[in-house]
């Protein structure tokens, strides 16, 4: 289906101008019908995505949009909608009132490096309550970000790349990375596990853009380009512009470390070197767009008149002091079947004291509802919380049946799990190591597609951690093993085929 001016989304959203296009989809100024609002509504076609299938990835989208709705911070845009409609996912967002970064940098040269500073502290902000959820934004470039006219920062398109990445790598079959590689980390252009590490690589990208007019490093190819990103050394910044100071060029060089150990620990620690170059409080010069001004006067009315009250916030809905355990396990299954699986949550976390209370902290009713929490909770995207919850009941079956336990094993490798997408890789590929000779040898014969998963994640994760001559090992393994079972026309086989030959292309 092909949008057009005037077409009415969801019954309700009518698109007005078409502010950008790409390969997978569309962006739209449009309006609320119902609540007479001016909105943006991005359009996304799954059909134009390699590697996935099609309700894999509404059920993906689905998911991200809801995860991402419940991180709560100013420099976000607000998410008010999303859904599918025929071959289109659509996601209805806040119209921001602004200039892309890009447009704004181009009209600006130079870029005054204070203003560098002051974007990028804002993005630091921003970043850190996102990778606390845990997300990792994945395609954070200037284009995904918004200058307001107050010269607040808002950031774009959160958990829309994540929807759109594989499970498995970055490249299609054409050997192209899909993103941006400009602004793409080494270990997830490789196909490596990301984490908070990768966006910060994206932000150090973005600030030398800022501050030099361009990106570190360029080429002919998407190939070139990752080999630069791979190989060669940032140009310092003061050698374009000596007036930067020598910290701001430093913490440059660090946020572009090819290996993610070396970048800063998180958001918060690059906030901490930013916030002294910040501009003191002042008189700001009352021209829109000056990312300077939050600094110069915090939380001032822009522009200046009365601030309109804000909304009364709807009430709280809170669970009995006493639930029913029966009847909250039937409102569970009622809120899954219907796809509600926060409020799911809330009900099952809620309900596990009384629960424990009435029947036994180890009775079979706790252990069931444990273990539904603890699946609902990673089905919610919220993995710090899934975590303990997994560990615990890997434990417990691991002293009752021990510790080579079929169940025991599949609550540490869903830890695991927890562990990569909380941009942990070095804990995460420790756990999985240690998995590994369980699956290949008590239950390669009954699954050895587990095995082969955790050798495959195992491979991504090292390349994650910057060591591509054991990841290249490692999945060159996995490929002879793949083939051998399956033939070389496996899926799996291909996928990591492709992989292969892109770190032989980019070692060449």
């Amino acid at each position: 289906m092909t949008a057009a001016a005037g077409r009415v989304v969801a019954g309700r959203y009518e698109l007005a101008t078409l502010i950008g296009q790409g390969g997978m989809g569309q962006v739209w100024t449009a309006y609320d019908q119902r609540l007479d609002r001016r909105v943006a509504v991005k359009l996304l076609r799954p059909d134009k995505v390699v590697g996935q299938e099609a309700d894999e990835l509404r059920r993906r989208f689905a998911r991200e949009c809801r995860v991402t709705a419940q991180v709560d911070h100013p420099g976000l845009v607000t998410v008010h909608d999303a859904g599918s409609e025929g071959e289109e996912l659509f996601l209805v967002m806040q119209y921001v009132d602004g200039a892309d970064l890009s447009d704004h940098l181009a009209e600006h040269d130079p870029y005054p490096w204070q203003w560098a500073v002051a974007i990028a502290a804002q993005l630091c902000a921003v970043l850190s309550a996102v990778h606390a959820v845990p997300i990792v934004h994945r395609d954070l470039k200037p284009r995904n970000v918004m200058v307001k006219q107050d010269g607040t920062v808002t950031v774009l398109d959160l958990g829309v790349a994540s929807v759109m990445d594989t499970d498995t790598t970055r490249l299609t079959h054409t050997g192209s990375p899909i993103g941006s590689p400009a602004y793409m980390a080494p270990e997830q252009a490789m196909g490596g596990a990301v984490g908070p590490y990768t966006d910060l690589y994206a932000l150090g990208v973005l600030i030398h853009e800022l501050l030099s007019g361009d990106v570190p490093f360029t080429g002919s190819t998407a190939l070139g380009v990752l080999h630069r990103h791979l190989y060669e050394p940032p140009l310092p910044v003061r050698r374009l512009r000596p007036e930067i100071p020598e910290a701001l060029e430093n913490l440059v060089l660090r946020l572009l470390a090819k290996d993610p150990q070396h970048r800063p620990a998180s958001a918060q620690e690059v906030y901490e070197h930013l916030a002294p170059l910040l501009p003191a409080r002042g008189t700001p010069t009352g021209a829109p767009l000056d990312p300077t001004r939050p600094f110069l006067r915090p939380h001032a009315p822009w522009p200046d008149r009365a601030r309109t009250p804000a909304p009364r916030p709807a009430p709280v809905v809170r669970a009995a002091d006493k639930p029913d355990v029966a009847g909250a396990v039937d409102e569970v299954k009622r809120l899954l079947g219907e796809g509600r699986i926060t409020q799911a949550v809330d009900v099952l976390g809620a309900i596990l004291p009384t629960a424990a209370q009435q029947h036994g902290e180890h009775s079979p009713v706790v252990r069931t509802l444990r273990k539904q929490y603890a699946a609902t909770l990673m089905d919610d995207g919220q993995y710090r919380r899934a975590l303990p919850e997994l560990r615990r009941l890997a434990d417990e079956r691991a002293a009752e049946a021990g510790t080579a336990d079929p169940q025991s094993l599949r609550y540490r490798y869903e830890s695991a799990q927890c562990l990569e997408q909380l941009g942990d890789p070095a804990a995460a590929l420790a756990e999985y190591r240690a998995l590994l000779p369980y699956y290949e040898n008590q239950y390669a014969a009954d699954d050895p597609e587990l095995a082969f998963d955790v050798r495959r994640r195992i491979g991504h994760l090292l390349l994650a951690l910057g060591d591509r001559a054991a990841a290249r090992d490692t999945l060159a393994r996995l490929l002879h093993e793949v083939e051998r079972l399956h033939g070389p026309g496996h899926p799996l086989a291909a996928e990591i085929r492709r992989t292969l030959q892109w770190l032989g292309q980019v070692r060449g």
